[in-house]
């Protein structure tokens, strides 16, 4: 390390300090790694988990968006061991209440991203940081939830973008696993879990994959499997579980198989089948699939949506968009296929929740994504609709997030604006309760970086 002697005057000032201070310490015995390590520590900890609700809380004089039941001017919202008691403009106070004063700010659900690898991905380039898919193409009783680290550094981001429910999904094969819905607070996968099989993902198979490499040398071998035959793969393995599910309930001597055992859900429509697929073909082809199979489903990804649209209304399919900031991905597309995809399934009456894009590093721009939505035609509410009540309901866990109701879980954001409008701030956020600790890594590494151009410029001056 190369050192200018001014600065080596300093690191020697400093290291005559420190002596003197650990003569002092031992002189007192007081350990010195105890009062050099700690600091150390302390600054490590980037965002601390907090405890659960221990007291009754009022939020006071904010504008309380609630989705479901219209927007409250100069509300209060009341909750209680995680749960809202009540929302309104007459909240009953009761005595030993916490109150604190918003008045000014707006109040919002927590947002959820209902695709996302938040938890089982760190950095992309590192390779043992990342749990994301499996060996193999089917493997239904992969949960999500198990490989969930929760001191994950993407947790604290999201938190702060205002993204409180996670529906963390596995990738690869034909059968994925299931996706599990976390919310981002907890010292655990167990504590932080809402719905650990809350979806079981497909993806369908592409009829028209993109050849790879120079003249299609490099090719990925399992595109080269006929489209007939990936697809009768797929029917023959939920045909396997079909008949397993009704060997059991028949009461027959079956071996257990975890991967048919995880399908019963998913077959009889207790949870239902997320199915990735993009193009218009793909679409109409696993609509009529999971028609047959009796199945309860929803789109993911839906680039070709719109050109469907009529079918996916009538027949009630709703899709997750994964991203509405894309760029064309055909030449004869328009610049804002992607920004305005929502506002056409909007106006096509096709339901619909956006997503963050997957990526963990992305899961933070959720609420951007509503936003550029809105910018290119889907009404401000649509849009908060779509990363608030519409994954919840499509995911079966509206009756405990997405909107803010008596009886539903206290997982909210106080902001000074939209959430889906980068010039707001989230302010301070709630889940199930728990007031978060609201800073995170990029909060951490500005004001680490401030400090030192400080003291740089205080050493110059």
């Amino acid at each position: 390390m190369i050192t200018t002697t001014n600065e080596r005057g300093i690191m020697a000032s400093v290291g005559t300090r420190l002596k003197t201070a650990a003569r002092d310490m031992a002189l007192f015995g007081v350990g010195i790694l105890t009062v050099l390590v700690a600091p150390i520590v302390a600054a490590a900890q980037v965002r601390m988990t907090v405890p659960v609700q221990s007291e009754p809380i009022a939020l006071r004089g904010a504008t309380i968006h609630t989705v479901t039941n219209g927007v409250i001017e100069n509300g209060t919202i009341l909750f209680e061991s995680g749960v809202i008691i009540a929302v309104g403009t007459d909240v009953t106070i009761p005595e030993g209440t916490r109150i604190v004063d918003v008045t000014g700010k707006h109040i919002y659900p927590g947002l959820i991203d209902a695709y996302t690898t938040v938890g089982l991905s760190e950095i992309g380039a590192v390779e043992m940081s990342n749990d994301v898919r499996e060996v193999g193409d089917f493997n239904p009783n992969i949960r999500a939830e198990l490989g969930i680290n929760a001191e994950s550094r993407h947790i604290g981001t999201s938190r702060s973008a205002g993204v409180l429910t996670a529906l963390t999904t596995p990738e690869g094969g034909l059968i994925s696993g299931m996706s599990s819905a976390m919310a981002l607070e907890g010292w655990t996968w167990e504590e932080m879990s809402l719905e650990g099989a809350a979806a079981l993902n497909v993806n369908w198979p592409d009829p028209n994959p993109r050849r790879r490499g120079f003249g299609g040398f490099g090719q990925n071998q399992r595109e080269r499997v006929p489209y007939a035959e990936r697809v009768q793969q797929l029917k023959d393995f939920f045909a396997e579980a079909r008949a397993y599910r009704d060997a059991v309930q028949a009461g027959e001597e079956v071996r257990t198989d975890s991967r048919y055992q995880a399908m019963i859900p998913a077959i009889n429509g207790d949870i239902p089948v997320v199915i990735a697929a993009d193009g218009a073909a793909q679409i109409n082809d696993a609509i009529t699939w999971a028609s047959a199979e009796g199945l309860r489903i929803v789109i993911r990804g839906g680039r070709d949506a719109v050109h469907v649209a009529d079918r996916l209304a009538a027949e009630e399919i709703p899709v997750i968009l994964t991203s509405t900031m894309d760029a064309p991905s055909r030449d004869y597309e328009g610049y804002d296929g992607a920004y305005r995809r929502a506002a056409d399934l909007h106006e096509a009456g096709v339901k619909f929740a956006i997503s963050g894009g997957s990526s963990a590093l992305y899961t933070d721009r959720l609420g951007y994504e509503a936003g550029v939505a809105v910018a290119f035609g889907l009404p401000e509410e649509e849009a908060i609709k779509a990363v608030t009540i519409n994954p919840a309901q499509f995911l079966g866990l509206d009756d405990r997030i997405g909107s803010l109701e008596p009886g539903k879980q206290a997982t909210l954001l106080i902001t000074t604006g939209t959430p889906i409008d980068m010039t707001s701030d989230i302010e301070q956020a709630y889940i199930q309760g728990r007031e978060l600790d609201m800073n995170d890594i990029q909060k951490h590494f500005f004001e680490k970086y401030m400090t030192k151009l400080n003291q740089r410029l205080q050493m110059v001056m």
